[in-house]
């Protein structure tokens, strides 16, 4: 194991790197996507009913069922690794935003329209900072997912860990099957915990001290 690494581990962070920033921009494009389709449908129960639905559902569908269907439309690549990510992150954060939004207390928004604050200076400065921490709850849940989603994605030739994970699958009981295989499992799990580390960070800093007291 240690003279397999040796020999690549500028192989191995280049793909720890490339799978790192793969889930870290969908992640990112997954929040916004949840959060302003949660501000579209919260306030409806009948909306918020459909889009919870379709978060349970769409959690359902085997991930790599998913990357196959979209090779013969998108083709092979990052493309099909960019949507199965984003859609799998998207789908815990929808739900949690739709949750912390509709956990506000009623009176604090009368309160702050009381007072002179529009409709989407209500929404920026008081309920998304307000249903933050749940809302961030949902994209630590998502990180955790994706990242082995991630992995799964490089069955259609998308970046990261996964392909050295499905080459050593591929040549299991081949020279340096296994170390293959380990390494890139071991790498999605490590990063996991980074990103997690990283996301507990971003809560500190972006969660009002009020809130977080």
């Amino acid at each position: 194991m240690g003279d397999f690494i040796g020999e690549r581990y500028r192989q191995i962070l280049l793909a720890s790197w490339q799978h790192f920033s793969l889930v870290g921009q969908c992640l990112i494009l997954a929040t916004v996507i949840a959060v302003v389709l949660a501000v579209l449908v919260y306030r409806s129960k009948a909306l918020a009913g459909v889009a919870n639905g379709i978060s349970a559902i769409g959690l359902t569908i085997p991930s790599f069922a998913l990357i196959g269907l979209l090779i013969v439309p998108v083709g092979f690549g990052v493309t099909p690794a960019v949507i199965v990510v984003t859609f799998f992150a998207a789908l815990p954060i929808l739900r949690n935003a739709i949750v912390g939004l509709n956990n506000i207390e009623p009176s604090l928004v009368e309160s702050a329209r009381g007072i002179g604050m529009t409709r989407l200076g209500t929404l920026l400065k008081v309920e998304i900072p307000m249903a933050w921490p749940v809302i961030l709850t949902g994209i630590r849940i998502s990180a955790q997912m994706v990242m082995g989603v991630a992995a799964i994605a490089a069955y259609s030739l998308g970046p990261g860990l996964g392909g050295m994970i499905f080459s050593g699958l591929s040549r299991l009981g081949g020279a340096n099957s296994l170390e293959s295989v380990v390494v890139g499992v071991v790498g999605v799990v490590i990063l996991a915990l980074i990103l997690d580390l990283i996301l507990i960070g971003i809560g500190r800093l972006t969660t009002p001290r009020g809130i977080r007291v």
